[in-house]
C-alpha cells in the first residue's frame, strides 16, 4: 500500500461546474420592445454576476454544466498515467485543475511537487517575447533560478530545433514550432510532475516519437507523468496505468490494457446514418453553434457502406448564430483497435479571416478513391466552438461505423486483390530507363 510520501497527486470529490448561456431561438419578426427588454435583462444579470464575482454569462437562459463530478484517484511518484475518454469527457478540464489553471467547483486536488504543463498551443508563452525570453520566463514560473535555466538552455534549444528563430517573437511561430519549444521547455526544466494533453498531435510524426522517447526517459528518472491521448497504442506503450473518463466521471481506473479494452467496448459506433438525427438533437446546447446534419456520401448517396475505389464525401451542415472565432469542424478515422489513422479538420474561414459570420454553412471534405482499404473503421466527427478563454468544453462527438469493401480498381493487375494494410492509397510510380540493351 502506498504511503502518503509516495502519493504526488490526490483528487478527492473533484468537480467543476460551468454556467452556460443560451440565446433564445431567433424569430423572423421581433418587436422593438422585446429586443429592449431582453437587453435590459441581460445587462441586469451581467451586473449581478460582476458584483458577486462570478463570470458574466451572455444569453437569455442559463444552464449549469458539470464538466467533472465526484472524481477520486491517487497517483504515486514515478507513475506514468494515461487519461482517456471521448471528447467532452472532462480530460482537459481535469488537467487544467491539476495545473492550477482553473479552480474546482467542489472537492480538492492535492499536488506534491513542481508541475510543468503542456495543454494547448501557446499556453504559458507570452506572444510578444522571443523564444529565448520565453524559455527563461517559463523556468522562472517553475521556480528555477537563472543559473539552473542557463545550464539547460542549449539542451532545450537543440531538442526543439528552433535555433534560427530563437530571437523571433513566438507570435510568429507556426503551431509546430510552438509545440516543439513548449515541450522542450516543459521536459527539460526538471519538473517532478509533467502534465501533457494531446497538443503533441500538432507536431510531425518524427517529433512525436522524439517526445514519447523523452517522456519515457523522464519516467525512468522517477518523475510522474499524466498524459492525455486518443492514440491507444501510445497509451499502451507509455503508461503504467490509465483512467477512463465519461461525462465527467471516472468509469475505470487501473491496468492500462483493461482500461483501453473498456474504452473500446464502450465506444461502439452506430451503424446507421438514420440514427444520427436523434443524436444530433441530443447534443449539448450551444448558443452560437448548431449542427443540423451530418452525412457520408458516395455517388451522392448517403451510406456507411462504401467502395474503396470511389471517393467518399464527409459533409457537415450547420448554423452559426453569431459572429465567432475558433470554429472547429473535424473528423477522425480510427481502426477498430482504437489506433488513430488520421484526422482532418477545418477552422471555419481561417484562410480568409479567423471570424465566421452568422449564417447556414455546409462544409464538405473528400476522401480520395483508393485510399481506404477494405475493412471496418470507426469514424468520429466533432463540430464545436473551441472556447480557449472560457475553458468551457462543448462536446459534440458522434461515432459511426464505416464499412469499406472491394478495391474498385478496374485496371488492377490482380483483380480482386485486397491490400492487407490499414490504408490502401494508390500512389504514383515513375520509371526511367537508365541503361538500355
Amino acid at each position: 500500500m502506498a504511503t502518503n510520501d509516495d502519493i504526488v497527486i490526490r483528487a478527492e470529490g473533484l468537480g467543476k461546474k460551468y454556467t452556460i448561456g443560451h440565446t433564445a431561438e431567433r424569430q423572423r419578426y421581433v418587436a422593438l420592445r422585446d429586443v429592449m427588454a431582453r437587453g435590459v435583462r441581460n445587462l441586469q444579470r451581467s451586473a449581478m454576476d460582476l458584483i458577486r464575482g462570478r463570470p458574466m454569462v451572455v444569453g437569455d437562459e442559463v444552464e449549469e454544466f458539470w464538466a467533472l463530478r465526484d472524481v477520486n484517484f491517487e497517483i504515486k511518484r514515478g507513475e506514468v498515467v494515461g487519461v482517456i475518454g471521448r471528447n467532452g469527457a472532462g480530460k482537459s478540464t481535469l488537467l487544467k485543475i491539476l495545473s492550477r489553471i482553473t479552480e474546482p467547483s467542489e472537492g480538492r486536488a492535492s499536488i506534491h511537487g513542481r508541475v510543468a504543463s503542456l495543454l494547448e498551443v501557446g499556453t504559458g508563452f507570452h506572444p510578444e517575447l522571443t523564444g529565448r525570453e520565453n524559455i527563461y520566463l517559463n523556468g522562472a514560473i517553475l521556480g528555477m533560478s537563472r543559473a539552473e535555466i542557463k545550464a539547460k538552455f542549449d539542451e532545450i534549444v537543440a531538442f526543439a530545433e528552433v535555433e534560427k528563430f530563437l530571437d523571433t517573437p513566438v507570435k510568429r511561430y507556426s503551431s509546430g514550432m510552438y509545440v516543439r519549444l513548449a515541450f522542450a521547455v516543459a521536459a527539460h526544466l526538471e519538473p517532478e510532475i509533467l502534465v501533457v494533453d494531446e497538443v503533441l498531435a500538432v507536431g510531425d510524426g518524427a517529433f512525436q516519437q522524439k517526445c514519447l522517447g523523452k517522456m519515457g526517459e523522464i519516467a525512468g528518472k522517477g518523475r510522474t507523468i499524466l498524459f492525455v491521448s486518443h492514440n491507444m497504442s501510445t497509451i499502451q506503450a507509455l503508461c503504467d496505468s490509465a483512467i477512463l473518463l465519461s461525462h465527467g466521471r471516472i468509469l475505470l481506473n487501473g491496468d492500462t490494457a483493461d482500461v483501453i479494452r473498456k474504452y473500446i467496448d464502450g465506444a461502439q459506433s452506430i451503424g446507421s446514418l438514420r440514427d444520427i438525427t436523434s443524436l444530433i438533437e441530443n447534443l449539448p446546447h450551444d448558443p452560437i453553434f448548431r449542427l443540423r446534419r451530418f452525412d457520408v456520401l458516395q455517388d451522392e448517396q448517403s451510406t456507411l457502406n462504401v467502395l474503396s475505389g470511389k471517393p467518399v464525401d464527409i459533409l457537415f451542415d450547420y448554423d452559426i448564430l453569431g459572429e465567432v472565432r475558433d470554429l472547429i469542424i473535424t473528423f477522425l478515422l480510427y481502426d477498430t483497435d482504437g489506433s488513430l489513422l488520421f484526422e482532418s479538420f477545418h477552422n471555419g474561414d481561417s484562410e480568409i479571416s479567423p471570424l465566421t459570420h452568422p449564417g447556414r454553412y455546409v462544409s464538405c471534405c473528400r476522401i480520395p478513391s483508393d485510399f481506404l482499404a477494405p475493412r471496418t473503421y470507426e469514424l468520429r466527427i466533432n463540430a464545436a466552438i473551441h472556447r480557449v478563454r472560457d475553458c468551457i468544453p462543448q462536446p459534440s462527438e458522434i461515432n459511426l461505423r464505416l464499412n469499406v469493401t472491394g478495391t474498385g480498381r478496374v485496371n488492377s493487375a490482380y483483380p480482386g486483390y485486397n491490400t492487407p494494410g490499414r490504408l490502401a492509397p494508390l500512389l504514383r510510380w515513375d520509371t526511367v530507363v537508365t541503361v538500355s540493351k
